[in-house]
């Protein structure tokens, strides 16, 4: 169905267009309707964006700081039977009680000691305060050198509530009090300095990034004008996500960390997006259409391209959505938010401000202050040209070449250990972390790191004492307290005492086993200690937790689904991609290529943060893992990414094909028109990643210099190289399909590169 519709370039300029115009597209009549529209597009979008700070401005107060584990894992079922049957769990707070003058066993350290465990004890959200002097100075708790001891507690309640009194308990333990120094650690502490550090540290990024990207907007685009578009997008975006955010805290957990994200994509894509559209609109005006007009065919062509390239990373973050774990969900909930709101943003507000712009668009040219002009090179004269038919005459050696270099450099990941994050995750000189470098270094057993063995139905202290023996024989294990006394290599060192009664509740008992205190929970070590504790035969089924239980845990649950992930993304990119070119190896080969892309980034973090490599310069400190979780929250993120890029690549390709061009030209001119979009938008994104480098946490430096790898490789050497390459080698089968996808495609595959009828009146009519 044709709609008629009349296109104004201005109100002013109203008189100088004559006659209908019939766009038949979707697209081109939404633009229409935009343009027609754009005042109320532009004063209702305001609105929203101020509607939106104002209810998602604090979103920060409302994230979470956990997300790392499994909620229906054994080690999370055992967590929960701790709680609900012997009202107890493992401790999440450590006080490290360091003598002023003496030993531990000086009189007034002992009483100092004895008075803040009561005074801890009786705090509210606090369980089970116990110390080495509550429980009659138990050598573990104690120093090597005898100057420190510990505090053991659970602080109860939920995420948020633990948080918060983590907070409280840290203000009113840490310091000096009388005869001693009080340090505050343990995994809520931690977590809580984590978080904390976190607000600071992207503060810093954006300080940083924002003006950077500001500086490099007005030189890429020219005018000050056009560079601000992209920071008005943005800022949609921002505002956008963080007021989704804040609503679906009322209806699940949202982790703090998604955050970084939403700073930096959302600047990152605005500038993706705006880019494409705006040099779109740029260059139509330069074939003589009036700005309406160029609008309506910028969002027809370059709108239809943002649209696609959304649904792509948009659908790539969705994968995340399959994971147990609502660290990753979080970055799939602030990722699909970015990627809509942005693209929004690109699609109907910044055509409605380039409408009301014009040609004013290129106003403030800070180009004409030092004597330069605008230039366009004719087709065929730019870089990227030339690069594309160089590496056109010689495509398999390059292919080849470039393959083989990308595999080597990601060998490294052939060596990856995995972990999650703890206190080393922070500066050395937190105060968590030199505490717990205390513990590593003072200690001789790992008191903080104990696994609890829960049996929910035991019975026979016989039974008990057996099973606690056993336990007490896995090597790595320092020590086995149960209801019947304490064990150490199958021996009983230890008898019942008053306290041993916390083991039982009815007819259930649970054991704690003691690491060595060299062994890190975080470390494969520390997995294979809970693989020999749950081979250990039990008199009764037994559920292992502790921090390494959930790290093995965690472990198992996002592998499962990674084979999931990875075929939806598959799936969905192919689909995708096929309805917009039609064919079957374009798709295949931009899967593969992504996939090839990525191995050199999976490398370098193992090499720099799992290895240690260049620790000093970026300020880290290895642990010789690398979190679990991020490799895969990367792989989407990176994945959607390239994806982004390659649909903007290929939209222009896929164009000059349309128009006649043989494969080499359509090649060439397609990375001509984008290759300097894409370098520049990648570029731009990078520097919102690689400030995230900035951070004092070091999975937060991970996964900024890692984006930043994977989107600067992606856009020139994948770009660059194996795209012409591959492409040249396939000829005119880069368009085939079978006969009968053809004729799906041509059934219900969207695509915008009909022919042009003559223009009329200034505005070109599509057909």
């Amino acid at each position: 169905m044709l709609t008629n519709l009349t296109l104004r370039k201005s109100p002013a300029e109203a008189a100088d267009l004559r006659g209908p115009t019939k766009p038949n597209k979707v697209l081109g009549r939404f633009a229409a309707a935009v343009v027609r529209h754009r005042r109320a597009v532009l004063a209702s979008a305001v609105i929203a964006l101020i509607a939106a700070f104002a209810y998602g401005g604090k979103v920060a107060t409302r994230l979470n700081s956990g997300g790392f584990t499994d909620p229906s894992s054994a080690s999370a079922r055992a967590d929960a039977l701790l709680h609900e049957q012997f009202h107890t769990g493992r401790p999440n707070l450590v006080l490290l009680v360091t003598a002023r003058s003496g030993t531990v066993n000086t009189p007034a350290v002992a009483k100092a000691g004895l008075q803040l465990t009561d005074q801890l004890d009786h705090a509210t959200g606090v369980d089970n305060a116990a110390s080495y002097w509550s429980l009659g100075s138990v050598s573990p708790l104690r120093s090597a050198n005898r100057r420190e001891a510990l505090i053991l507690a659970r602080i109860t309640g939920t995420d948020d509530q633990i948080n918060a009194r983590v907070h409280t308990l840290a203000s009113t333990f840490e310091g000096t009090h009388g005869a001693v120094n009080v340090a505050v650690t343990g995994d809520a502490a931690v977590f809580r300095q984590i978080s904390d550090t976190i607000g600071p540290d992207l503060a810093r990024a954006e300080a940083i990034a924002v003006p950077i990207t500001l500086a490099l907007l007005i030189f890429v685009f020219g005018s000050i004008l056009a560079a601000s578009l992209p920071l008005a997008v943005g800022g949609m975006a921002v505002a956008g996500t963080f007021a989704v955010l804040t609503a679906l805290t009322h209806v699940t957990k949202v982790s703090i960390f998604s955050l970084n994200l939403t700073t930096a994509l959302s600047l990152g894509l605005a500038i993706d997006y705006s880019l494409f559209i705006v040099s779109r609109f740029r260059e139509e005006l330069r074939k003589g259409l009036l700005p309406d007009a160029a609008v309506v065919r910028t969002v027809e062509t370059a709108g239809r391209t943002v649209l696609f390239s959304a649904a792509t990373v948009a659908i790539s973050l969705a994968a995340l959505l399959i994971f147990p774990l609502y660290f990753l969900r979080s970055f799939a909930y602030a990722g699909i938010a970015v990627v809509t709101v942005a693209s929004l943003g690109a699609l109907i507000v910044l055509p409605a401000l380039l409408a009301t712009l014009g040609t004013r668009v290129d106003k403030w040219d800070v180009r004409r202050a030092f004597g330069r002009t605008p230039h366009q090179p004719d087709v065929g004269e730019g870089f990227w040209h030339r690069l594309a038919t160089a590496v056109m005459r010689r495509p398999l050696t390059i292919a080849l070449t470039i393959s083989a270099l990308l595999v080597l450099l990601g060998a490294p990941f052939l060596g990856v250990h995995w972990g999650q994050p703890d206190d080393r995750a922070l500066p050395a000189s937190a105060s968590t972390r030199v505490a717990s470098d205390v513990l590593r270094t003072q200690f001789t057993s790992g008191e903080s790191n104990a696994l609890s063995v829960v049996a929910a139905h035991a019975h026979g202290d016989a039974a008990i004492t057996a099973y606690a023996e056993s336990l007490s024989t896995v090597p790595g294990v320092a020590r086995v307290d149960a209801l019947t006394g304490s064990f150490t290599n199958g021996a009983l060192v230890a008898p019942a005492s008053q306290s041993s009664a916390r083991f039982a509740k009815r007819t259930g008992t649970w054991l704690s086993v003691v690491p060595v205190a060299t062994l890190q929970p975080q470390s494969p070590a520390g997995e294979h200690l809970v693989h020999l504790i749950r081979a250990v035969p039990s008199p009764w089924p037994v559920l292992v937790t502790g921090t390494a239980a959930q790290l093995v845990d965690s472990k198992a649950a996002i592998f499962a689904k990674v084979p999931w992930a990875l075929g939806i993304i598959a799936l969905v990119t192919f689909v995708t991609l096929f309805l917009m070119f039609g064919s079957v190896l374009v798709p295949a080969k931009a899967v593969v290529l992504n996939l090839l892309s990525l191995t050199a980034t999976f490398g370098a973090m193992v090499w720099v943060f799992q290895s240690g490599h260049g620790a000093g310069l970026l300020n880290f400190t290895p642990t010789g893992t690398l979190d679990t979780s991020m490799p895969i929250l990367m792989f989407c993120i990176a994945f959607g990414l390239s994806m982004d890029y390659e649909v903007f690549l290929l939209s222009r390709i896929k164009e000059e094909h349309d128009h006649s061009a043989d494969t080499v030209t359509s090649v060439a001119r397609g990375l001509e028109r984008t290759g300097r979009i894409v370098t520049t938008a990648a570029a731009l994104l990078a520097i919102g990643f690689v400030a995230l480098a900035t951070s004092h946490v070091t999975f937060i430096k991970l996964f900024g210099i890692g984006l930043t790898l994977a989107v600067l490789m992606d856009a020139t050497l994948i770009r660059g190289t194996l795209v012409p390459a591959v492409m040249r080698l396939a000829g005119d089968a880069n368009w085939w399909a079978p006969a009968p996808l053809r004729h799906l495609y041509e059934r219900i595959g969207v695509s915008e590169h009909d022919a042009p009828v003559p223009p009329k009146d200034g505005l070109t009519v599509r057909a």
